[in-house]
């Protein structure tokens, strides 16, 4: 649980001067084609930053709530997000990981992850996508970084309340606008506006993929029902299998298990707990999922189908189904 100062101002350091490079590099390739690989390091930019602001969120960086509120305002200004948004929502995930009707990441407007909600009254055309929506989903992740910028801009302009509102619409303002005006003053409309959507869709998709494999396809716990704190943690969540790569593509949530019992323990030290946390379950007979990374995205891909089709209870939490059967 000790803080990793100098892995931290690392990479704190590292992001101003990675994002000058990259504006810099951008301008002098000018107008041209090639651009389009830019975009890409652009994506991966903004995704590695989205990180980093996840583990200041979670105050992994520093011991002061402010310096990490502060730190995760910055870097969300970096990526075009607001803070206070991504809060709100993740606090929530975090205390009730795939509770129905509790849990945000699993109430979408265009993905179903329980029975009820394929049940729900639809066009016909709507059920069949339903229906096959595994198919629909990563393609789906394309647009995921539009609605984070839209979030976080309703947001912000939302009257729910709001700390930091002036800065974080300030930060949204420079982001948005000034890269956009970036883009059109050195690329001509039609490279623009291409290079606008590579960009967007590239870091939305890599964020979904990111998060996806976490939770997706793991029991679903009804609305009410009470578990103590290692298994309301452990059972809901999966880790992904893999190497230090994994390790710095993911940003650390391949160690989702880890995560979800310890928030605030620096991203460094996850790998070295996993296998004592692993051990710990075990001995308790709690089951502690871990699985590569190609094979989770197979289960939420079935999964997803599974309950678009209205099947019951796909992944049935192993102690509700004892509870319940009592």
């Amino acid at each position: 649980m000790h803080r990793r100062y100098g892995y931290y101002w690392t990479k704190l350091i590292s992001v101003p001067l990675a994002y000058a490079a990259a504006i810099a590099l951008f301008i002098w390739i000018g107008d041209t084609w090639w651009q389009m690989l830019s975009a890409v390091g652009f994506a991966v930019l903004f995704t590695q930053t989205a990180f980093l602001g996840h583990d200041a969120a979670h105050r992994q960086i520093f011991r002061s709530g402010k310096w990490n509120d502060w730190t995760s305002l910055i870097l969300g200004g970096f990526v075009g997000m607001s803070y206070g948004w991504w809060q709100h929502k993740h606090t929530r995930h975090h205390a009730n990981p795939n509770q129905i009707d509790v849990d945000p990441d699993i109430d979408l407007p265009v993905v179903v992850f329980t029975p009820e909600q394929a049940e729900r009254d639809r066009a016909a055309i709507l059920r069949w996508v339903i229906g096959h929506q595994g198919y629909f989903f990563f393609p789906i992740l394309l647009l995921e970084g539009l609605s984070l910028h839209a979030s976080s801009v309703h947001r912000v302009f939302a009257r729910a309340t709001l700390p930091h509102r002036s800065v974080e619409i300030a930060f949204l303002a420079v982001r948005i606008i000034g890269f956009l005006a970036l883009v059109f003053l050195v690329l001509s409309p039609d490279k623009a506006v291409v290079f606008l959507a590579v960009q967007l869709g590239l870091f939305g998709f890599y964020m979904g993929m990111a998060f996806a494999p976490n939770h997706k396809g793991m029991p679903l716990v009804p609305k009410g029902v009470k578990l103590d704190f290692l298994r309301r943690q452990v059972l809901m969540s999966r880790n992904i299998r893999g190497n230090r790569v994994i390790d710095v593509v993911m940003g650390g949530l391949n160690y989702q298990i880890e995560h979800h019992l310890f928030p605030s323990m620096p991203r460094p030290h996850l790998r070295r707990a996993a296998p004592i946390i692993e051990a710990y379950c075990h001995d308790h007979e709690v089951p502690y999922t871990r699985t590569t990374l190609l094979r989770s995205y197979v289960i939420v891909f079935r999964y997803i189908n599974r309950v678009g089709l209205g099947e019951r209870d796909p992944f049935e939490c192993p102690l509700v189904m004892q509870r319940t059967s009592i």
